[in-house]
């Protein structure tokens, strides 16, 4: 069975082409930004090869993945962009890309994240027909991300609840993996309701992916999430399933991890027992079954709708 891993390693090196293709059109003029971009880049890998997402949607909708490729480098460009300035809020753990000052930097991701895909869109690669409302779900989802992030990063301890946390999850997760879906399913010709409905699946889809992520981390030992005295799902789960004694000593770990590697330690393992995975794993199958539903509606060429089933399902998974 095909997964998106074996569909990445088969467009792989045209990601990678349309990638060279965007800093070739902005480096005959602005030599300095394509080399900042590129350090950029190569800074910033994806962990996980998410790109070839417009291409899966683009071919259940027509059996051809490969038109949506412009697409994956408005993915890559997109999340790289806001990955690191993730990174920079977040305020512990960011380093410079090689060469690059602290402003350099900060510029070179504004130009990756905002300019650089509006390029992408504006090439001959893309039908001139659809470029608007490509045009307009970018920027759309663009102000619904950064409001998401921005709902994330004034969230305090005392505000950890599941609703909290999914309201700014569904805007700086959903609504970026809600646009590179809809931008595929609206460049392969799909009728309105069916990029809706695709936008909609991008939701599910984005808001499984970030507690992915959040308990990926836990996972891994790395604890960023806890170094940053990030508010995640895993966190108001535990919160809300803690009897009043302990809900404060987890507010309390969660004050002193920052600076404690004891009481990161000692926080994952409150965050990653039975009695918190439990409830957040009952959660995580009502978001899995949502998206399931309307990959259901949707249907489509079944060789590229089997693969987001499967891709649907390896992000549900919570238990490291």
């Amino acid at each position: 069975m095909k997964t998106y891993l074996d569909l990445h390693r088969e467009f792989s090196a045209d990601i990678d082409a349309e990638l060279e293709a965007v800093l070739a059109r902005t480096g005959g003029s602005a030599p300095a930004v394509r080399d900042a971009v590129a350090r950029l880049l190569r800074h910033q890998p994806m962990k996980y090869p998410l790109s070839v997402l417009p291409l899966l949607v683009h071919g259940a909708e027509t059996g051809e993945p490969a038109p949506a490729l412009p697409l994956s480098a408005v993915h890559v460009l997109w999340w790289t962009s806001a990955c690191y300035l993730d990174d920079l809020a977040d305020g512990t753990g960011a380093t410079l890309p090689e060469g690059l000052g602290l402003h350099e930097a900060l510029l070179a991701a504004i130009v990756t994240g905002q300019l650089l895909p509006l390029q992408v869109l504006d090439s001959p690669r893309v039908p001139a027909a659809v470029r608007p409302a490509l045009t307009a779900e970018l920027l759309n989802s663009g102000v619904a991300a950064a409001e998401g992030q921005m709902e994330d990063m004034r969230k305090t301890r005392g505000e950890a609840s599941r609703k909290a946390v999914l309201d700014a999850y569904r805007g700086k997760s959903g609504a970026p993996f809600g646009m590179i879906t809809a931008m595929a399913a609206t460049l392969s010709g799909a009728r309105d309701e069916r990029t809706d409905r695709w936008r909609e699946f991008g939701h599910s889809f984005g808001i499984l992916w970030q507690i992915f992520n959040d308990y990926e981390d836990l996972a891994s030992g790395r604890h960023e999430d806890l170094l940053n005295g990030t508010v995640t799902y895993a966190l108001a789960c535990a919160l809300e399933e803690a009897s009043p004694g302990e809900r404060q000593r987890i507010l309390d770990l969660h004050a002193e991890a920052r600076t404690s590697a004891q009481a990161r330690s000692a926080l994952a393992g409150v965050l990653l027992g039975p009695s918190v995975l439990a409830p957040c794993e009952k959660d995580i199958g009502e978001f899995r079954d949502e998206a399931y539903r309307v990959l259901d509606r949707l249907g489509g060429d079944e060789a590229y709708v089997s693969v987001l089933r499967r891709l649907v399902e390896r992000t549900s998974r919570l238990r490291p």
